[in-house]
């Protein structure tokens, strides 16, 4: 077994350098339009200048802002709403039906609107991701608050627990596991809404930076672009499964 774990972890290891081996010979062997399917090496020099100019460490900073301030509000209302509706039958009846409406509408859809609602300030880019954000957060509490044992609420209650502590000690921490997979879940759908937030007329960030490259036919700045935010999405990713792992230890 522990040789099995440790050829996986060597086989893990060396999957992105055969993949970008296998990227790099297939562009110099021109099997495609090296123009349009560069190399790693040529998005590495692309990258290089990218940072080289100063607009990556801006960029960089502009697109983090959002998606942190936008995850943070939206899992911070959702968790609330998400607590509410899976306590309160009455309020999921009145609001359940409308969230499952919402729910499946990509916040790309709602560029153009946003746009006219907002101009091109940060509010407008801030409300898509939250809009993403939301409804995962949302849902994935609802479920987990319904999946409390009600013999523990049952046996707080006759324990005299005060409303409060109920909250929290029982319902809030009995739910955690499910709230995780629905935060980390978000922590993608984030990032994912960031492309829609950042068309929203930006004017600094990893997207806006991809979408100006592409304008100018930089197929190298792009695909640095794209490949910084996969591994931002990635480290954020694993951050986040190590953190829960270590939050929520019972599960």
């Amino acid at each position: 077994m522990a040789r099995k774990k440790r050829l996986n972890f060597l086989v893990s290891l060396a999957s992105v350098p055969l993949f970008l081996g296998l990227w790099e010979l297939v562009s110099r062997a021109q099997i495609v339009n090296p123009v349009l399917f560069p190399s790693p090496s040529v998005v590495l020099a692309a990258l290089q200048d990218w940072i080289a100019s100063g607009d990556f460490t801006l960029d960089l900073i502009s697109s983090v802002a959002r998606v942190s301030a936008g995850f943070i509000i939206g899992s911070v209302h959702g968790i609330a709403m998400g607590i509410l509706t899976g306590r309160s039958a009455f309020f999921s009846a009145l609001v359940g039906p409308v969230f499952q409406i919402l729910r499946p509408i990509p916040p790309i859809a709602f560029v153009p609107i946003v746009i006219l609602w907002f101009g091109l300030s940060e509010t407008g880019k801030l409300f898509l991701i939250v809009w993403g954000v939301f409804f995962t957060v949302w849902l994935a509490t609802h479920l987990g608050v319904q999946k409390v044992d009600d013999g523990l609420i049952r046996a707080a209650r006759m324990l005299g627990t005060p409303r409060r502590r109920l909250l929290y000690e029982v319902i809030f921490l009995g739910a955690l596991p499910f709230i995780f997979v629905g935060l980390r879940t978000a922590v993608s759908i984030s990032f994912y809404t960031l492309v829609a937030a950042e068309l929203a007329g930006a004017f600094s960030g990893i997207f806006y930076r991809i979408e100006v490259a592409q304008q100018n036919m930089q197929t190298g700045r792009v695909m640095a672009g794209l490949m910084v935010l996969g591994l931002i999405s990635f480290l954020a990713d694993r951050g986040f499964a190590s953190l829960s792992q270590r939050l929520v230890w019972w599960r």
